[in-house]
């Protein structure tokens, strides 16, 4: 049985997607399973569309992601170079090879003329489509052209009646009727491969045997076929992949504003998160489990599980699932993760951050909302005394002001600052009062926060602020109330 070999192949072009991750998870999850070998190839022969760093995107992701690769461009392998710029010369050797079978041909038209002929096919709503007309050139009238340095390009002579089909493991027995497909071009005008040519020359080399992408490919795949015939090469198996829409319908898409991989990340999603979330966009382990770890998966993978309907990326979801991530964290992991969410919001040394991280991890789905959420500590804000009044709490700003000035003393007395102990003494200042806990905690959590909305109630916060900071913000909180009470 031979060895499973997949690839990830991008493109350079600087942006990693979702539907990106997913075919280089799939990739790598169809090779982990079956003790196989999992290939990056970096194909860049479209040199203008070439980014710079984008290379580097491409490493970063996987790694953050933990994809690991067994050959590459940055580790070497049996099979290399693996930048399809560095293998340029490989590939014309094969084209010509496609000429002699008469599988291929040379093409000499002008951009003028093959413009002409697109105009003139749209003019009558018909698929743009080359005419083969070079097909008809004499022997003698081609060798002198190309040998007087005339450009050219090699196209791929497709057979103009009959059927391809082809098995593909998602979507099953797929048809194409030749004289719907385009005599494709090869080798481009600069002697570089085109995507699809240098593609197959690739993994035929590099002895790929499964091959994942984008159901868009369906329709594309009998082109490659066709080649891997012409050769005498063995087809490898193809798994399509169900389109990613948005919940409203249609592609992610960067240009609207949906999130790359490393957006998320910076966002604050964990990577673990997103790699199980992008796992079940379009796969299903036959049951109800949704969390799975990476290693998990390269056991429980299954291409049986793959569904052909279009997958949903919804944020909403995605969030939920990073928050339960969250919540699994041992406490020191959480607050590692995050203190340099701390430092954006330039908290100080004289806070307890370690109580602070203790009441954010229940309430936190993603990193990147702690910083707002937070930045109060640092500074409070000039809030409005309506803050105060709140109807299920039963507060207003009169009942305010007396609790704030009743806590005072209470919390100037305490010798233990620790939020049990304040809430224990707080809720025997409430019943002393003969009023609800609310009525005194939150005229204590707004003259803290000066938000409608905290992490953690009153006591919480003044633990994490310390006795200091905690009385001084509750005499600006009673100076506040004193003046708005008395215009």
């Amino acid at each position: 049985m031979k060895e499973v070999r997949t690839r990830y192949a991008p493109s350079p072009t600087g942006y990693m997607h979702i539907g990106n991750l997913r075919t280089a998870l799939y990739e790598y999850l169809v090779a982990k399973v079956n003790n196989g070998k999992f290939v990056l190839r970096i194909e860049d022969t479209d040199q203008s569309r070439y980014v710079k760093g984008a290379v580097d995107v491409v490493y970063s992701t996987l790694k953050i992601a933990g994809i690991e690769h067994d050959e590459g461009p940055d580790i070497g392998g049996e099979y290399g170079p693996y930048v399809q710029s560095q293998r340029k010369d490989l590939y014309l050797p094969y084209a010509k090879q496609l000429i002699d079978k008469g599988k291929a041909y040379y093409c000499l038209c002008t951009r003028e003329r093959l413009d002409e002929m697109r105009r003139s096919l749209e003019s009558e709503n018909l698929p743009p489509k080359y005419d083969k007309c070079c097909m008809s050139l004499s022997r003698v009238e081609l060798e002198e052209k190309l040998s007087s340095g005339y450009p050219y390009v090699i196209r791929q002579k497709m057979p103009e009646k009959g059927i391809t089909s082809y098995e593909d493991a998602v979507y099953g027995t797929i048809s194409i009727d030749n004289k719907e497909l385009d005599d494709q071009i090869l080798i481009k005008s600069d002697g570089l491969p085109t995507y699809n040519f240098a593609n197959v020359i690739d993994d035929h080399l590099m002895k790929i045997t499964h091959v994942v992408r984008g159901s868009e490919y369906l329709t594309s795949t009998p082109k490659y076929n066709l080649l891997y015939e012409a050769f005498g090469w063995d087809i490898p198996v193809y798994i399509h992949l169900p389109l990613i829409n948005k919940p409203g319908g249609g592609k992610l898409s960067k240009r609207t504003g949906d999130p790359s991989f490393e957006d998320l990340i910076e966002m604050g999603y964990m990577a673990e998160a997103v790699v199980n979330y992008v796992a079940l966009l379009g796969w299903s382990p036959g049951d109800d489990r949704e969390f799975f770890s990476l290693e998990s998966l390269c056991r429980e993978f299954n291409i049986k599980g793959i569904s052909k309907s279009p997958a949903i990326f919804d944020i909403k979801k995605l969030t939920w699932m990073n928050g339960e991530y969250i919540r699994k964290l041992s406490l020191d992991k959480f607050h590692q993760l995050a203190l340099p969410y701390y430092k954006k919001a330039s908290l100080t040394g004289q806070l307890n951050l370690i109580k602070l991280s203790e009441v954010l991890q229940k309430r936190t789905e993603t990193f990147g909302t702690i910083p707002e959420n937070i930045d109060f500590l640092a500074k409070l804000p000039d809030y409005d005394t309506s803050l105060y009044i709140h109807k299920k709490m039963k507060t207003n700003e009169e009942n305010s002001l007396v609790s704030l000035k009743a806590i005072i003393p209470i919390m100037e007395s305490i010798d233990k600052w620790e939020n049990d102990v304040l809430f224990e003494k707080l809720a025997a200042l409430a019943r002393e009062m003969g009023v609800k806990n609310g009525v005194i905690l939150w005229p204590l959590r707004t003259a803290l926060s000066g938000k409608p909305v905290s992490p953690g109630g009153g006591t919480e916060l003044a633990e994490i602020m310390g006795r200091e900071e905690t009385l001084e913000r509750i005499n600006i909180g009673i100076d506040k109330l004193k003046k708005q009470l008395s215009s």
